[in-house]
């Protein structure tokens, strides 16, 4: 099962990916999480990852391939996979295609409001990394992390105006692939407003309980 999650930053695509992963047995791999490391591998590609994520825009199509090319070939992909993040551009997907077949897209859906909202209260710890929202998961001391007692802070890609240009690259860039992967018979919408309980639950209505 090569599942792709699309949707806008802020969607809750990586939230409802992490129980679905655990439900079905396959990875969840993000391109968040790869650039991330690339980055604080220090890396040339993560060096480049790094100026282009901080100002909103998204990674070249060459630089992501690449990424998602070798992450797929390891062994734990053999089964399938939740990909999220990619692709998010037409090039994009036209080469993802010439090395996987995709089982199914989940289109997550938001208003944009909502994804400011959601994104811009967010705060991550410095030190363990853990995520906390000053509106729906605040700490016990504001601030401060509950599980390490680390150092909170809002991450750049978090800002308002970081988050509105991420959005409007999104409605550029991205949402043609809605077209697409619906051409393409492959194309599921899921409203992610509700709680992600009944998001998971929408879900594993489309991709169906694991037997």
């Amino acid at each position: 099962m090569n599942l792709i999650f699309l949707g806008p930053p802020g969607a809750g695509k990586g939230t409802v990916a992490a129980r679905v992963s655990a439900e079905y047995h396959i990875p969840h791999i993000s391109t968040g999480d790869l650039f991330r490391s690339a980055i604080k591998d220090g890396t040339e590609l993560g060096l480049k990852v790094k100026s282009i994520t901080e100002s909103g825009d998204l990674v070249p199509d060459e630089l992501t391939i690449a990424l998602v090319r070798e992450r797929l070939e390891e062994d734990d992909t053999d089964d399938g996979f939740i990909i999220d993040g990619f692709p998010r551009t037409i090039p994009q997907a036209e080469a993802y295609g010439t090395f996987v077949n995709v089982t199914k897209v989940l289109n997550f859906t938001l208003p944009d409001a909502e994804i400011v909202a959601r994104l811009s209260g967010r705060r991550v710890c410095r030190n363990c990394g853990r995520t906390y929202h000053v509106v729906t998961m605040k700490t016990k001391k504001e601030g401060i992390c509950d599980a390490c007692g680390g150092e909170l802070y809002t991450r750049k890609d978090d800002t308002v105006d970081s988050i509105k240009n991420r959005l409007e690259v999104y409605a550029k860039q991205t949402l043609p692939l809605v077209d697409y992967y619906e051409k393409l018979k492959l194309l599921v919408d899921v409203d992610s407003a509700p709680a992600p309980e009944a998001v998971f639950k929408a879900v594993t209505d489309v991709l169906g309980r694991r037997a």
